[in-house]
């Protein structure tokens, strides 16, 4: 068994119906933590219907909290799901322009570590901050069928 994510009549990823049921409950959380909602739909029959102008302001504030983040736990606890949605955005046709996160965070920190931490960082550069999402949403795009 699987369920589809589609925009209009385009299926943009395929899963198996226990990663589609941990994604639409990670979505619930990033839209509470964001206080936006995703543009998701239900799941019907199987299939869940995204709006893509909902789903593209939210895949924009996703990428700015993360951003900001530089607590080393929840960068670990967000990066999957931050890097399915980029997926997702990307199937989607929508443009998300690295530039506009900038080489340093747009806005305060957010959960900033204190103690050294291991990872990504809102420290460190916008292009290797980019870098290290782009290159794990290429991996997951490759187990992700649409």
């Amino acid at each position: 068994m699987s369920q589809y994510f589609t925009v209009g009549d385009r299926t943009l990823w395929n899963p198996s119906n226990g990663a589609s049921r941990m994604f639409i409950r990670q979505v619930a959380v990033f839209e509470a933590e964001l206080g936006l909602p995703s543009g998701l739909g239900p799941m019907t029959d199987d299939e869940c219907q995204i709006d893509p102008r909902a789903f593209e302001t939210f895949v924009h504030a996703l990428l700015a909290h993360h951003r900001r983040t530089s607590h080393a736990v929840l960068l670990a606890l967000s990066e999957g799901f931050t890097a399915t949605v980029l997926v997702l955005a990307e199937r989607a046709g929508i443009t998300v322009d690295r530039a506009q996160f900038g080489a340093t965070p747009d806005g305060p920190l957010r959960d900033v570590q204190v103690s050294a931490t291991v990872g990504m960082s809102a420290s460190a550069e916008g292009g290797a901050w980019w870098s290290t999402l782009r290159a794990r949403a290429a991996e997951l795009s490759r187990g992700m069928p649409d």
